[in-house]
């Protein structure tokens, strides 16, 4: 052999080599990306079955506020329909004098002008304080007064109930 062949032969041996190298580096490479990969899905899967898991306590959690929070506010529109239907009921008797409202007297009060006597005359056959009747148009306004403080206490209370519930920690 010339040393131009055994120079070829020993080249085409160490083209051949390094090939085979890189061959087995390739499947090393291969194998390593492979392990890789699969971890890597599943850590992906983990990742997605906890969010998974959080959505739907999340959901759960909402879907509870909104069911307390719609059960309130069916509580406070019946106090509110109560309320109303009272005083429509009040406002009624008022109008057909089946109802008359009053005020206590206060007959030791000089300065007022009422002579009124402290002790019950034989006339009468009660025997409670004196008292003296309103007008029937001064009682309608002062029973709407009332029923507005009587739903601004119910709005109110269904504001604190309703922030109380959406503040409250989990």
């Amino acid at each position: 052999m010339t040393p131009g062949q055994i120079l070829a032969a020993i080249l085409l041996a160490m083209v051949i080599s390094s090939g085979g190298t890189w061959q087995v580096q390739d499947w090393r490479m291969g194998k390593k990306l492979a392990e890789q990969a699969g971890l890597h899905k599943d850590a992906l899967t983990n990742v997605s079955a906890a969010a998974a898991k959080q959505v739907s306590e999340e959901q759960g959690r909402r879907l509870a506020l909104e069911k307390t929070l719609a059960t309130s506010d069916q509580q406070h529109t019946r106090e509110l329909s109560d309320a109303q239907r009272n005083q429509a009921r009040l406002l009624d008797r008022l109008a057909t004098t089946d109802l008359r409202l009053s005020v206590l007297l206060d007959a030791t009060d000089s300065a007022s002008g009422c002579n009124v006597p402290t002790a019950p005359g034989a006339a009468g056959v009660v025997h409670a304080a004196r008292r003296a009747q309103l007008d029937p148009a001064h009682a309608r306004r002062i029973i709407a007064i009332t029923d507005g403080g009587d739903r601004g206490l119910i709005a109110l209370r269904a504001c604190q109930a309703y922030a109380r519930k959406v503040s409250e920690p989990d």
